[in-house]
């Protein structure tokens, strides 16, 4: 087969829906016809796109490659046969933006600022405040059920496994991927303003380990705060695949990669047209490579279980 358009927003749509049946709903399609096509792209490609779980797929790391080129190809497609959209040129546009995951944030706005000067962006304080949001950033993980709405349109930036982060000193800092159960006698710190539902995701690994943690902490603050208190011997902490290193920290895979994050644009489709609504994903996407590009244990991580199509 020739690999066409049509294939490329099948994986799109898996993507973003972190599931083969919820994508197969929302193109129109059935879920049997769904899977086949997916086997048939993988055939085509020469390695598995997404890895099955029991709460969906999440994109391998050659799958999160395909993606990426994938979106950037039916984003120059779409804008080849749209007009200009209504919200185009408009001076001095104002955005409402929310958001849950801080470290993606400033990267995307500069970026979207570069590419759409009369852009202007104010924070609303959460996604229920008034006046509504425009725009959302969200940390999730691919089984959250997030999807798009009549009145909201949802895009996965990038998805990432979890990894932890343990003082310079801890045992297993020798491990290259340290096991879930191997950390049992751990404090746990959680980074609660990175956003994603940490305390649930965590006590579901704990399930599967199975695991008995000594102790669960939500900490307000972010991943390089939670950094701070690992490096000062305080626990170990749960934190993005993507987060930069840290004097007096060990940051590592879990083996099996038994937990993932994924993180997502929303945003509301009265006021954000398809032409702006690329360019805010195109910006989010080039400050999450930037973002991964500072963490060498997820490239290193990523080196070691991605295995390349066989020619």
């Amino acid at each position: 087969m020739d690999l066409e358009l049509r294939h490329l927003r099948v994986l799109c749509a898996i993507a973003d829906s972190g599931s083969v049946g919820r994508a197969a709903a929302a193109i129109g399609a059935s879920q049997p016809a769904t899977s086949t096509q997916l086997r048939r792209i993988e055939r085509y490609l020469g390695a598995v796109v997404f890895d099955r779980t029991a709460a969906g797929v999440v994109p391998t790391t050659f799958g999160a490659e395909v993606l990426a080129a994938a979106r950037e190809v039916l984003s120059r497609v779409d804008r080849l046969g749209q007009a200009a959209a209504p919200d185009d040129g408009r001076p001095h546009r104002e955005l409402h933006l929310t958001t849950d995951c801080p470290a993606l944030l400033p990267g995307t706005l500069a970026r979207a600022r570069q590419l759409r000067p009369e852009l202007r962006f104010a924070l609303a304080p959460d996604r229920d405040a008034e006046p509504p949001f425009d725009l959302a950033l969200l940390l999730d993980h691919p089984g959250s059920g997030l999807r798009a709405t009549p009145a909201l349109a949802a895009r996965a930036v990038a998805t990432e496994p979890v990894f932890v982060a343990l003082p310079v000193g801890h045992p297993l800092r020798h491990h290259a991927e340290p096991a879930l159960a191997d950390l049992a006698g751990e404090h746990w710190l959680l980074p609660a303003a990175d956003g994603a539902p940490w305390a649930a995701l965590f006590r579901a690994a704990c399930e599967a380990a199975p695991l008995t943690p000594a102790g669960v902490r939500e900490l307000p603050g972010g991943r390089r705060e939670v950094l701070d208190l690992v490096a000062a011997g305080l626990g170990a902490a749960l934190v993005p695949g993507s987060t930069a290193p840290a004097p007096g920290v060990a940051v590592k895979p879990l083996l099996g990669a038994p937990l993932w994050l994924r993180y997502v644009l929303l945003w509301r489709r009265a006021t954000v047209g398809p032409g702006l609504a690329d360019t805010l994903f195109g910006a989010a996407a080039a400050a999450y490579r930037e973002l991964a590009a500072e963490a060498p244990h997820l490239h290193s991580w990523a080196g070691r279980t991605f295995r390349p199509p066989r020619t």
